[in-house]
Parts: C-alpha cells; structure tokens; sequence
C-alpha cells in the first residue's frame, strides 16, 4: 500500500552568531557603611559604592527568587522590619529597578524617597532601629556552561537546561552591565535573528510577579511561539 508522501522538514532558521549560554556567582562582601536609623540610611545610600546599591536592589531579586510577594528590595525590607515605617517601605517597595539603566538614577531616586519621607517624619529619622542595616556588595564571577544556541530549537534547549542564576545573569543582571533597557536574550534574538517583536515581548516579562522557574517558562512560552510560525 502507497503511503502518503511526507512533507519536508522546516529548516532551522540559523543564527549569525551564536548565543553562549553563561551563568555566575556572587561573592558577597560587607562594605564600610552601616545605618542604625533612617537619617544614616540616607547619607550612607547618598555615599555607599555603586556595588552596594546593586546589591540591595537588583540582586535582590535573585536571592529571594522563590517569594512571589513581599518586598522587593533591602533597603524597603528594613525600612518595614527594622524601623516599623510602613509607608517609606511601601515606597521604596514601589520601586521598579527595570526602569533604570544606570546606578547613579536609581541611587538619586532612593535618595529622593528617603529624603521626603525624613523630612516629612522628623522623629523617625533619628529613631534607633531594631538591627541596624549593613550595606553590602559582591564580586561577580563569570562561570561559561556547556550550553550553546545557533538556532531557535537549540536556544529553547539551552533555556530549559540551564540554571535559575543562568537566567537571572542574562535576563535581569544584564540590565546594568549592558547600559540598556534589555536583557542579553532579547538582544541576541533581535541583533542575530532579526526577531524584532519576541525580543520585545522578553522585555515585557514582569519578573516581580513570578519566579525566576515563573520567567524561564514565560521566556520558553515566547520562543516555542516562534519555533511555530518558523
């Protein structure tokens, strides 16, 4: 009996250079400033390393990768636990490090939160908090992973094998090294296979609402579409 002739395979649309797939690790150090009231937290956070301010923000978010809800950095965390000052927390947890592509705005608008609210609560800025706030910061180590994608199907691979700190080092930390308002991935998608509008829709993944396992499946949901309509 004649079988029904089979329809030739997509091929790969390939990439003009290949993605290599990175991860890293933090070596967390404890820095010089320290603040025991709010009035301190100002002056340190107006002083503090870049590194610091990168550390209690931004890193933050891989650290409690796993909390879906809460704070979503040091600085409002303490503000909460350590000075019972609900409002300046509920502020400073307001705030959207995916809007900045640089440490010195995003130090100008802590600065800017804390200084209004201080000014606003004269007998809070000087009330002795419960443990005082350490600033920290950490040197980033670079780690390569055997993982590698010059294709669509082999980036979703590389995406579902990976680590979470894999997907935290090329989504979220990229932000800053990178000076842009993008991420590694969404990057390579736009620069080598000219996908334009999956690169945008990676921007567009709300890592405050989800896991970092919450964003690999966001990021695989986007590709795996385009793997379709290839």
């Amino acid at each position: 009996m004649a079988t029904a002739p089979q329809m030739p395979l997509k091929r790969a649309r390939w990439a003009r250079s290949p993605f290599y797939f990175n991860s890293a690790a933090h070596l967390l150090q404890i820095g010089r400033e320290k603040a025991d009231c709010l009035e301190e937290l100002l002056e340190a956070v107006r002083s503090c390393p870049d590194a610091s301010i990168f550390q209690h923000t931004f890193q933050t978010l891989e650290e409690h990768h796993f909390i879906k809800e809460g704070f979503s950095n040091d600085f409002a965390h303490w503000a909460f636990a350590a000075c019972n000052e609900i409002e300046l927390a509920e502020r400073l947890s307001v705030l959207d490090v995916r809007g900045f592509t640089s440490i010195p705005d995003l130090r100008e608008r802590l600065v800017t939160i804390i200084e209004s609210y201080v000014k606003a609560n004269p007998k809070a800025a000087t009330r002795q908090a419960m443990e005082p706030f350490y600033f920290m910061a950490a040197d980033l180590v670079v780690i390569p992973t055997p993982y590698v994608a010059r294709n669509l199907g082999e980036f979703a691979d590389g995406l579902r094998q990976v680590s979470i700190h894999s997907i935290y080092y090329h989504y979220m930390d990229a932000r800053l090294r990178l000076k842009l308002n993008t991420n590694d991935f969404s990057i390579w998608l736009e620069q080598e296979l000219d996908l334009h509008q999956a690169a945008e829709r990676l921007n567009q993944i709300d890592m405050y609402t989800s896991t970092l396992e919450g964003v690999r499946r966001s990021i695989l949901k986007v590709i795996e579409g385009e793997m379709h309509r290839a």
